[in-house]
C-alpha cells in the first residue's frame, strides 16, 4: 500500500490495491502528493508557505469561491529546468501518465532568459476539478548563448549526464504496454523512480570552476548544466489573497520578493498574479579532476575528490488565479502591459502605480467582463422555468435573456497557465538579475522556436484557448440540455 502524508490535517493519499488499472486522476494526485511533500523535506520553509496560504485561504473562502477549499488546499504547480531535447521527451512520456499535457509555448527569450518552456497539466474539466497539478517546464536554448565557452561547456556537462534511472525508463515502457495504466505496485515504483529525476542533488557534476564559467554567463545555465538531476527549482500553492499572504509571509521574517508579478489587485481577478521568498544559498559539493585541482582545493575538500561550494536557485512561489481571458482580453493586458511598463521605465518604484493607473482601463466588473466577451465563462442552469419558452433557436440574444431571466449563471473559468513576463519576472528577482543585463545573443531575442520545441516535445503543443473555449461550449450546451428537459416535462 503506498501512502503520503503532505496535508495537515488530512488523512494519508492512498492507492487502493483492489483497484486493476490506477486512474491518471488518481496517480496525478499521488504523485503531487508525493513531491510536495518531498520539496516539504528539501525546503522546510515551503512548509511554512503552505500554512501561510491555507490559513489565509481558510479566512476567506466564501460559497461564491468558484473552486473548492479541497481543491484550493491540494492545488500546486511546480516548475523544472531541462537542459537537452531528449530529456523533455522523455519528461512528456512521464507526465503523459499523469494525465497531464503539453499546454501553450512560452518564448521566454522576450524576456532576456535563454529557454522556451511549455505547462504540462490536465486538460478537461473533469480532471482539473479532481487535481489541477501543473509543471512549468523550461528547455535550455544553447543557441542563445553568447559566450562560445560556457555554450561548449555546457553541453559536454549534458550529453554525460542521465537524469532517469534505468527502472523508470523500464516502467515507462510497461505503461505503454498497458495503454498508459499502471497496476498499484508499478505505480509504487514510478513515483519513486520519477521523484529521483526532480529531487535535489547536493552533488555538482561541475567542478567549481566550470560552474563559475557557467555561471558568469547565466545564473540559470549553472543551474541547469551543472548538476545531475533536473532538480524541482519551487512549489507554487495557490492563495486567495496575495497581497494579504506576501503580508503574513514579510511578518514571519520571510525574504519577500519586493514586488507582486502580473496584473494589479482588481475587484474581478484575471490571469495571473505570483510572488516568492528569495531563492535559499544552499550548501553544495563540487567534483575536483585531476587537470583542474590546485592545493588549495584539495586542502579544502572534505570527501575525496569534492570541495565545498554554495548555489542559489530553489525558493518558494504562492500564486493568486483569476479569470482566462479570450484573445480579445489578453491582447487588452498585453497593451496595458506594455503602456505601463513604457510609463514606468526604469524607475523601480513606480512600476506598480503605472500598473495601477494603466489598467483602470481594463473593465473590473463581471458583467462589462462578460459582455465584451473579455473573458471565458462557465454557464451553470439555475432550474428556474424562463419566462417564454420560445428557445428553439439558441442566438446570443436568447442566451442573455436566459440570464437576465436567472435561467443560467454566469461564473468565471479560472485561469490554468502562465504568464512569460511574470515567470521571468520570478527567475530574475531570485538571480539577482536585471532583465535587460542578461547575456543572450542580440540577434536572436524575441525569436520563438516553436517547432523547434515541439520536435524536441515529440508532439504539438495544445493552445489553451482551444481548451476555455472549449469548456465554455460545453458548460453553455450542458445548460441548455438541462433546461430543455426541463421544458419537455412541463409540457
Amino acid at each position: 500500500m503506498m501512502t503520503a502524508t503532505l496535508l495537515p490535517n488530512k488523512e494519508p493519499y492512498r492507492l487502493l490495491e483492489e483497484s486493476p488499472l490506477v486512474h491518471p486522476d488518481e496517480l496525478r494526485t499521488a504523485f503531487a502528493l508525493a513531491m510536495s511533500h518531498m520539496y516539504k523535506n528539501e525546503v522546510p520553509l515551503y512548509g511554512d508557505l503552505v500554512r501561510i496560504v491555507q490559513s489565509g485561504n481558510h479566512k476567506v473562502i466564501t460559497n461564491s469561491t468558484p473552486d473548492s477549499l479541497d481543491r484550493l488546499t491540494l492545488e500546486r504547480h511546480g516548475a523544472i529546468r531541462l537542459g537537452k531535447p531528449e530529456e523533455l521527451h522523455t519528461v512528456r512520456r512521464i507526465f503523459a501518465l499523469l494525465g497531464m499535457h503539453a499546454v501553450g509555448y512560452y518564448d521566454l527569450s522576450v524576456a532576456g532568459l535563454p529557454m522556451h518552456a511549455t505547462c504540462f497539466r490536465p486538460i478537461d474539466t473533469a480532471s482539473l476539478a479532481v487535481n489541477p497539478f501543473r509543471v512549468f517546464t523550461t528547455l535550455l536554448r544553447p543557441e542563445l548563448i553568447r559566450s562560445p565557452a560556457a555554450h561548449d561547456l555546457a553541453l559536454q556537462l549534458l550529453a554525460r549526464r542521465n537524469i532517469f534511472s534505468q527502472e523508470l525508463l523500464r516502467i515507462l515502457d510497461v505503461a505503454n504496454a498497458q495503454a498508459g495504466r499502471f497496476r498499484v505496485h508499478q505505480a509504487e515504483i514510478f513515483i519513486r523512480e520519477a521523484l529521483r529525476t526532480f529531487s535535489w542533488a547536493p552533488v555538482a557534476e561541475a567542478t567549481q570552476t566550470e560552474y563559475q564559467l557557467l555561471r558568469a554567463e547565466h545564473p540559470i545555465l549553472a543551474d541547469i548544466a551543472s548538476f545531475r538531476t533536473a532538480h524541482i527549482n519551487h512549489l507554487t500553492p495557490r492563495t486567495l489573497d496575495i497581497d494579504a499572504a506576501q503580508a503574513a509571509m514579510a511578518a514571519e521574517g520571510m525574504p519577500v520578493k519586493d514586488r507582486i508579478e502580473g496584473p494589479p489587485k482588481r475587484k474581478w481577478p484575471i490571469l495571473l498574479r505570483q510572488t516568492s521568498f528569495l531563492a535559499l544559498e544552499e550548501k553544495i559539493q563540487f567534483k575536483v579532476r585531476d587537470s583542474d585541482s590546485d592545493g588549495d582545493e584539495a586542502e579544502d575538500t572534505h570527501n575525496a575528490g569534492l570541495v565545498d561550494g554554495s548555489h542559489k536557485a530553489r525558493f518558494g512561489e504562492i500564486e493568486e488565479r483569476g479569470a482566462a481571458v479570450t484573445p480579445a482580453g489578453r491582447a487588452l493586458y498585453d497593451q496595458l502591459l506594455e503602456e505601463s511598463m513604457h510609463t514606468a521605465e526604469d524607475q523601480k518604484e513606480a512600476v506598480d502605480e503605472a500598473l495601477v493607473s494603466t489598467f483602470r482601463e481594463y473593465p473590473d466588473t463581471w458583467e462589462e467582463l462578460r459582455k465584451q466577451e473579455l473573458v471565458y465563462v462557465k454557464y451553470s442552469f439555475t432550474g428556474k422555468m424562463p419566462s417564454s419558452s420560445k428557445y428553439d433557436v439558441v442566438s446570443p440574444p436568447i442566451i442573455e435573456s436566459l440570464i437576465e431571466d436567472g435561467v443560467l449563471e454566469t461564473s468565471p473559468i479560472t485561469y490554468e497557465d502562465f504568464l512569460p513576463f511574470s515567470a521571468a519576472g520570478i527567475f530574475q528577482s531570485n538571480l539577482n538579475q536585471k532583465p535587460n543585463s542578461l547575456q543572450v545573443r542580440d540577434a536572436l531575442k524575441q525569436q520563438s522556436d516553436v517547432e523547434g520545441f515541439e520536435h524536441a516535445l515529440g508532439c504539438s503543443v495544445i493552445d489553451p484557448d482551444v481548451l476555455y473555449s472549449r469548456a465554455q461550449k460545453q458548460s453553455l450546451e450542458s445548460s441548455l440540455l438541462k433546461l430543455k428537459s426541463l421544458l419537455l416535462l412541463n409540457n
